[in-house]
């Protein structure tokens, strides 16, 4: 079987009824941008990806944010601050579970670095650190092969225009018994005669092929008599779903948000295992926040009334759902450690087309 590269709406695939933005990625909200940086050399299949959501210095204008755990067998950094303070302020790193602590001290170099009053004039940085387990399958987690400089080179590379699949962080994950990894997706919402964007990017580590949907139609079942797989096992890995937004949405607003990812997840067939780390965090670039207000400690903000917040959850769901599909449809096959290996979703294209 060759691969065969396609992508969703080649396939007469339309998930859902909301318009995507421009280039149907997270990027299409204004300011985001995200970098990879890849290292695939026989058992070394893993990376990191830097997803940064505005241009300007992430601690001193801060952005509303919120995280939800769906399931938390995960290992994730920041995100007990994030909860208590409803704000973001590092660009957020994805990378393997072993080499969390790694992502979080290069990450803190990065901010060290571009703001000299943090741990002198004012308090310490929470730097957001994501993961999945790419060693349950093709990458040799314990050799610890991602290093301060790679996650550097990607907060240093990030980009509006990146690739999807197996790169970066995604680089040794598996998703529904398939080649895994980076995805995304995007929704335009109209609200008060003004369009909004909302955008997805996904790690994708999760589900068995038993279970995997495709806009409702469960594929999995056939590509495993196709390729005579083993019986699946339990539901175990990873997802990380970051969503972001330029519309005026607070941080309560945004963890409503953020809880809706789980629809969008399970609509691909995962039923959140127990053995999973399935988690959503939200972030709004509206209207930043100033670590040091200037004239008055009280700020005047503009939020979304909550009669709208139904079009937000759908496209989160939406966004989610084809995030997740064009992860599996970006991917291409590999061979990993032990000389494992992961088909594509790409290569069974005949079974998705309507």
């Amino acid at each position: 079987m060759s691969p065969q590269p396609s992508t969703l709406s080649a396939l007469g695939i339309r998930i859902g009824e909301l318009t995507a933005g421009p280039s149907n990625t997270i990027a299409d909200v204004p300011g985001v941008a995200v970098g990879h940086v890849t290292l695939s050399d026989g058992p070394v299949q893993t990376g990191v990806t830097a997803v940064r959501f505005h241009g300007g210095n992430a601690f001193r204008d801060k952005l509303p944010a919120a995280a939800h755990v769906l399931n938390g067998f995960g290992k994730s950094i920041g995100l007990v601050q994030v909860e208590e303070l409803g704000t973001l302020e590092t660009p957020v790193v994805l990378t393997n579970t072993l080499s969390v602590g790694t992502a979080a001290t290069a990450l803190v170099r990065h901010m060290l670095e571009g703001t000299p009053e943090i741990g002198d004039t004012t308090g310490t940085v929470n730097p957001v650190v994501m993961e999945c387990n790419d060693g349950a399958w093709l990458n040799d987690i314990r050799g610890l092969h991602v290093t301060e400089s790679h996650v550097r080179a990607a907060l240093d590379g990030v980009s509006p225009v990146f690739e999807q699949g197996n790169v970066g962080a995604g680089t040794g994950m598996s998703c529904y018994g398939l080649a895994g990894g980076i995805g995304s997706a995007s929704r335009v919402v109209r609200v008060s005669r003004r369009d909004y964007t909302l955008g997805v990017l996904t790690l994708c580590n999760m589900g068995r092929l038993a279970d995997l949907r495709v806009d409702g139609r469960a594929v999995g079942p056939a590509i495993e008599e196709r390729i005579r797989a083993e019986a699946s096992g339990a539901e175990k890995g990873s997802i990380i779903v970051l969503v972001a937004t330029d519309a005026p949405l607070d941080s309560r607003q945004l963890r409503r948000v953020a809880t809706r990812a789980g629809a969008g997840i399970v609509r691909t067939g995962s039923h959140l295992g127990s053995g999973s780390g399935d988690i959503a965090l939200a972030v709004s670039t509206a209207e930043p926040i100033p670590h040091a207000p200037k004239n008055s400690k009280v700020m005047t903000r503009s939020v979304l009334h909550e009669d709208a917040i139904d079009r937000f959850f759908r496209a989160t769901i939406e966004a989610t759902e084809e995030a997740i599909l064009n992860a599996l449809l970006a991917a291409k096959p590999r061979v990993g450690k032990q000389g494992r290996r992961r088909l594509a979703l790409g290569e069974f294209v005949e079974l998705l087309a309507r």
